[in-house]
């Protein structure tokens, strides 16, 4: 393996700077034989404007360019061979069959981008034409459509190395919109990162793609730096909610303000219902276990509240739940920290008078150790922060409600979630149909008779929801909506054919689909 360790700045490697960073093994703790040099403030400084000087060529490359940039990247991805594989496994702790999968989504994202790029419905592109004897007044020309916002800044995930970090999901996003990224590489597995920005750099070299593209940084507290910089127009973010909602009051505070996408916390509750309970509690209750424990519980969308309601078949069901995580062993987290976390938070839900432990070992050790509490519906019901709060690992917290009301009352109280689950039987959901509005109010992915841990790469998915979940509910981290964060309407008024971006001419070279005065065509105007 050749990891140099240097940030990548304007298409060359750059270490300007003394700090020297290290990965580890997330298993064992031994330092790899790596040194990393954190970026100085020059060299952030240097990679926002080289992704500004970047962005006006790239922006305005045909759709096509971009797509086969976005391919190229894809087959990159794919050609990483068995000892990348091996070192993602060393830095994360993740099985080789885990890192597998998740490589074969992270360029299946890249070729999803692509496809929108191709098929061209991202321009929104809407055109009213001039009626010039419209009475009282006439009207002009006006055409509408969407361009990319500038250079884009996005953090690395801790918990997905490749589809959430540096060719994930807000990387291909971004460069579909025609936005070069300024990429943070997470501190967890920063070779990895490397692997895969060289990737990425191979295939704009393939491509032809503008120098300055795609950039990366490594280290600690540079990021506020990245934020700040004038060139950067947004963020992307997966991670706490103390990290997400630091990177937002950065942008905030700006002279000028930038949006940042980010996603941060969620404990995606998981709903019950009598019927299903009666009927096939003991399988709900070993579906939902094997849910939890899923990668040690470290998924942005992994149940981490359960709610039923008071009978004898939810009585049941906790035991056969409880029963079922007192078997779960332990496992190996990201990495120390992620660990430490944990830990923390499982000394929060002893501690409180309102929370039971039902299940699980002592955690202690370098493993998680899986855990299953009960807590009272008081602590929804009067606004109380604890159950609020992920509790990153392999957790979950049970509450049960005495009636519909109480279950509804219950969920008011919840803030915002990424998922929100319904186990219910046909007479479930005929009995319990007022539930769904109030879902839609707090969910961005309402789920049926499935569980939250895995998120589909496609059109219709949304991975995003209201906060905390999110910093912006209108967008998706997941999906080819995600397209939209990083892309802003320009309108031109009666411009001449030639000056027009080609969504908009008259001609249409490029086939794309668009709203002509109120109508859906391919038709040349």
């Amino acid at each position: 393996m050749n990891i140099c360790g240097k940030n990548y700045v304007a298409g060359r490697r750059s270490a300007e700077g003394r700090t020297i960073i290290h990965s580890y093994d997330a298993s064992t703790g031994e330092r790899l034989p790596y040194d990393f040099f954190q970026a100085t403030p020059d060299e952030v400084d240097a990679a926002a404007v080289a992704a500004a000087a970047a962005y006006p060529r790239y922006r305005a490359l045909p759709a096509g360019r971009r797509a086969e940039f976005l391919d190229a990247v894809a087959d990159e991805l794919d050609a990483l061979d068995a000892e990348f594989v091996a070192l993602v496994v060393r830095e994360t702790a993740l099985p080789t069959a885990r890192i597998q999968g998740e490589r074969g989504r992270t360029s299946g994202q890249m070729r999803l981008f692509a496809n929108v790029l191709r098929r061209g419905d991202f321009y929104g592109a809407r055109i009213d034409t001039a009626l010039p004897e419209r009475q009282p007044l006439p009207r002009v020309d006006l055409r509408q459509v969407r361009l990319g916002v500038g250079p884009v800044a996005v953090f690395g995930a801790s918990n997905f190395p490749l589809a959430f970090s540096t060719a994930g999901g807000d990387t291909a996003a971004a460069l579909a919109a025609g936005c070069p990224v300024v990429f943070k590489a997470h501190s967890g597995h920063m070779a990895t990162a490397e692997y895969v920005a060289d990737a990425i750099i191979r295939a704009a070299e393939k491509t032809g793609m503008p120098v300055g593209v795609f950039n990366m940084i490594y280290g600690a507290g540079v990021g506020e730096a990245l934020v700040k910089h004038p060139a950067i127009q947004a963020v992307g973010f997966t991670g706490s909610l103390r990290g997400g909602r630091a990177l937002c009051d950065m942008a905030a505070a700006r002279a000028q303000p930038i949006p940042v996408f980010a996603e941060m916390s969620s404990i995606n509750p998981v709903l019950v219902l009598p019927e299903a309970l009666k009927q096939r509690g003991e399988q709900v209750a070993g579906e939902l276990a094997g849910s939890v424990v899923m990668g040690c519980g470290q998924f942005c969308t992994n149940p981490g509240l359960v709610i039923g309601i008071r009978s004898a078949p939810f009585s049941q069901f906790l035991d056969s739940l409880s029963a079922r995580m007192a078997d779960q062993v332990p496992q190996t987290m990201l990495n120390a920290g992620t660990l430490k976390s944990y830990a923390k938070g499982l000394a929060a839900l002893h501690a409180h008078p309102g929370v039971k432990h039902l299940a699980g070992q002592n955690q202690e050790g370098s493993q998680a150790r899986p855990q299953l509490f009960q807590a009272d519906v008081s602590l929804l019901l009067n606004g109380d922060e604890l159950l609020q709060e992920e509790v990153f690992g392999p957790t979950t917290v049970v509450i049960e409600v005495a009636d519909k009301a109480e279950l509804i009352e219950a969920l008011h109280g919840l803030h915002g979630q990424l998922t929100a689950t319904l186990i219910a039987e046909p007479a479930d959901l005929a009995a319990f149909a007022d539930l769904v509005p109030v879902l839609e109010q707090k969910a961005g992915r309402l789920l049926l008779n499935g569980y939250p841990t895995g998120v589909e790469v496609c059109d219709a998915m949304v991975h995003g929801g209201p906060y905390p979940a999110t910093s912006d509910a209108r967008g998706t981290s997941v999906g080819s909506l995600a397209i939209d964060r990083f892309l802003r309407p320009v309108c031109y008024q009666n411009y001449p054919d030639a000056l027009l971006p080609d969504a908009l001419k008259n001609a249409n070279p490029l086939g794309i689909v668009r709203l002509l005065n109120g109508s859906s065509s391919r038709e040349p105007v």
